[in-house]
């Protein structure tokens, strides 16, 4: 997960929930913990819910984030399969219901009902859960004590306001890391402001991020000290709003678009981080900066919000960078009000006729009533930005404008199944278009309209669709020279058309990424057209690849993270011509059946390289001798289902900057190499459904890194439910039953 901070205050709590979780009390109950907005009962619940014994003692445990505007089906989809959704998106919520009962039964469970508002989100929910004698439990979060009562019976656990010295102590944590201290100069003023924050856990994080973030000077934090003594009187409520104002208000003019944006998302709801760089880009919200890219500026506006404690890192990729963030609730309501008030934004409510804002959000409501988004549009002034996740078709005639369309793209997973949408070549009559999502499963034939050129503004293009039929780009596609980013499964890239002209107008020079691209054809004619490729997701679904011309991808120079999805049955020999360029620094290989000498041969000696994933017999081969020398940049080492290797034969010179590995059923691989307790790098070790013998061998590499002094090492392991392994956790082993967190 993403930052945290210390937890201070807390402790009576939270032995409390302990005891609650953990006692011997039969059947199911129901653990609530009550507290105003902003006070730390989700970092609370998260607290417990991560807490190693908490881990050992519940057999699966389930996180949920409910909201106000709450979609039961999303919810079971959640608790059910949160990382793959799109494997369980056809089921009905009923069927979700049954999977997750039977999943619970017979099972200890621990479920986290995060941000619970209504009993009738309850009502609905609750039949899906066991009520056994496995002494399972229910944490729910919420600010209102009446609804704790009628879920449970009590009023639950108070969180109460912060003490001043515990005031204090968050607020130099946050404002100056666990390492430093405040400086004597800045003392007092400084314990003005914690205590005039009043206890509030979130109110002293937004302004101690604000404080890290500006000058430490006295005349500066005087001004904060001041603001913040003029509402110091007023109610909880009251005040907290006008500190998370505050900190809108002190933000750089260049960061408030950005941070309004925000209020595009759904409640609650997990961003994915290279998205909102793409929507940014397309906003035309950042300033350009020599030498950088438009995403690379992306990136850093997105961490500056994230060091003020206004975005939350939700979670990290491999390589350590932000894989996907959120918001607190109380700050996207600050949002759509400022956005609302500056004509930024305008999040549509049923009801609304007509509106002059540029940007339109529309969201289904758990109700389930029906916008009529039609009528809304039409009145509409001809917005440029549209995010609109409802089922419904809408007049395209008033949106002429948009820059920004991004219809049916929510991360449950949802697709427009409707026969009467209109026609694909409708959308691509919206000429000023620079961002298009979609999702499309009946509105596209074998292939895009001829006139998708029209749209020469579109930097990214985004189509959801789950049929995984080839469709076919027009060869008009190489005339859309703003493209940066393509993702479109199963999409046919053609070659591009001869011309003897000087200046070649076939040519994508922005194009940073291409994703799900079936039979990529990486002639020489095609490299020099995308020179400036970053990312490529490819699959080939011949035994015969050499008329797609493997060898010319190790000419994609500034290529850094590839993907390459290979149908078992590919020949050795068209392997053997398959290149990586020694730009890269992630990469994936799916399938092939490559022997260990060319991985060693070709990706070794790859200088860059800091994550190597390789999945379903992607290898195929018994013994792994890794060589001195090679895979000396490598961070990051997955191996899934890689069946034949029983054996493998590492120095620790060999991985000198490893942080990660891990191991997905590797079913004959007998242990784990001892020479990984010499790596100082290394952080984690991971397994999933391994052999035991492999298990203990990863339990005595935790023990020798002990030794050696690395006290932040860790084991990771998923073992069957029954396992006599389970007896050996430790607090740098941690050992859980397979599917025991979602």
């Amino acid at each position: 997960m993403g930052q945290k901070h210390a937890m201070v205050g807390v402790d009576d709590v939270l032995n409390d929930i302990m005891d609650k979780l953990t006692g011997q009390q039969s059947g199911c109950r129901i653990v609530p913990i009550v507290g105003m907005g902003g006070i730390g009962k989700t970092a609370l619940a998260r607290n417990v819910y991560e807490n190693p014994l908490i881990v050992q003692y519940f057999d699966t445990c389930a996180w949920v984030t409910v909201s106000q505007e709450y979609n039961i089906r999303e919810i079971l989809l959640e608790l059910v399969c949160p990382e793959r959704k799109e494997s369980k998106e056809m089921l009905s919520g009923d069927a979700l219901g049954e999977m997750l009962y039977r999943s619970l039964c017979g099972r200890r469970y621990l479920i986290v009902m995060d941000d619970m508002w209504s009993i009738e989100a309850w009502d609905k929910i609750k039949l899906f859960f066991p009520s056994n004698n496995k002494e399972s439990r229910i944490m729910i979060t919420t600010r209102l004590s009446n609804l704790a009562l009628q879920i449970s019976g009590s009023r639950g656990l108070t969180m109460n306001f912060l003490k001043e010295n515990e005031s204090w102590d968050l607020f130099c944590n946050t404002v100056f890391g666990e390492k430093s201290s405040c400086p004597l100069e800045l003392e007092e003023i400084g314990k003005r402001v914690a205590k005039n924050c009043k206890g509030l856990p979130l109110s002293l994080i937004l302004i101690g991020g604000l404080l890290a973030k500006s000058e430490k000077t006295r005349n500066y934090w005087e001004y904060i000290a001041e603001n913040l003594s003029s509402i110091v009187n007023l109610e909880d409520n009251k005040r907290c709003l006008r500190v998370l104002y505050m900190s809108y208000l002190e933000l750089p003019i260049h960061l408030k678009p950005c941070f309004l944006y925000m209020g595009v998302f759904p409640e609650d709801k997990v961003t994915y981080v290279s998205r909102l760089r793409k929507l940014w880009v397309a906003e035309r919200f950042l300033k350009p900066i020599s030498g950088k890219s438009l995403e690379e500026v992306a990136g850093e506006y997105l961490k500056d919000l994230i060091d003020r404690n206004l975005i939350i890192v939700h979670r990290l990729g491999s390589s350590g960078k932000i894989r996907s963030c959120k918001m607190h609730d109380l700050l996207r309501d600050l949002c759509l009000r400022e956005a609302q008030k500056e004509k930024f934004l305008c999040s549509l409510e049923i009801g609304q006729a007509k509106t002059i804002h540029r940007r339109i959000v529309v969201h289904q409501n758990s109700s389930m009533e029906k916008y009529d988004t039609s009528k809304i549009l039409h009145s509409a002034q001809l917005p440029r930005s549209l995010t609109c996740d409802v089922q419904e078709a809408f007049p395209l005639d008033s949106l002429r404008l948009l820059r920004v369309l991004k219809q049916t793209y929510s991360e449950d997973l949802h697709y427009l199944r409707r026969k009467d949408w209109y026609p694909i070549e409708a959308i691509f009559k919206l000429v000023n278009l620079q961002y298009l999502a979609f999702s499309a499963e009946m509105n596209l034939s074998s292939s895009f309209p001829s006139s998708m050129h029209l749209l020469w503004n579109l930097q990214t293009l985004i189509v959801k669709r789950t049929d995984g039929q080839l469709i076919y780009a027009p060869p008009e596609i190489w005339k859309m020279h703003q493209l940066r980013h393509v993702q479109v499964p199963g999409l046919g890239l053609p070659d591009p058309p001869t011309t003897t002209a000087t200046k070649d107008e076939f040519v994508l020079p922005n194009l940073q990424k291409m994703s799900q691209i079936k039979n990529f054809k990486c002639a020489e004619t095609v490299v020099v057209r995308i020179p400036n490729i970053r990312k490529l997701h490819i699959f080939y679904s011949e035994s015969s690849i050499s008329q797609y011309c493997p060898e010319n991808l190790g000419y994609l120079q500034k290529l850094e993270s590839l993907y390459v999805s290979l149908i078992s049955e590919v020949r050795g020999i068209d392997l053997e011509r398959l290149s990586f360029p020694h730009s890269l620094k992630k990469l994936t290989l799916w399938g092939g059946g490559f022997q260990w000498k060319q991985i060693n041969a070709k990706i070794g000696s790859l200088p860059l390289l800091q994550g190597l994933k390789l999945y379903n017999d992607s290898v195929k081969g018994g013994i792994w001798n890794t060589v001195e020398g090679q895979f000396c940049s490598l961070r990051f080492l997955q191996m899934t289902c890689i069946y034949k290797l029983n054996r493998w034969r590492v120095d620790s010179s060999h991985f000198p900057c490893l942080n990660i590995l891990r191991l997905v059923e590797l079913r004959k691989l007998q242990k784990i190499p001892s020479s990984f307790a010499e790596i100082q790098t290394l952080e984690l070790i991971e397994l999933y459904m391994c052999r035991d013998s492999a298990v203990l061998s990863a339990k005595d590499i935790a023990e020798q890194q002990e030794e050696f002094g690395n006290h932040d090492f860790r084991v990771v392991v998923w073992v069957e439910p029954n396992s006599e392994l389970k007896s050996l956790a430790t607090h740098n082993f941690h050992v859980f039953s397979s599917g025991s967190r979602r």
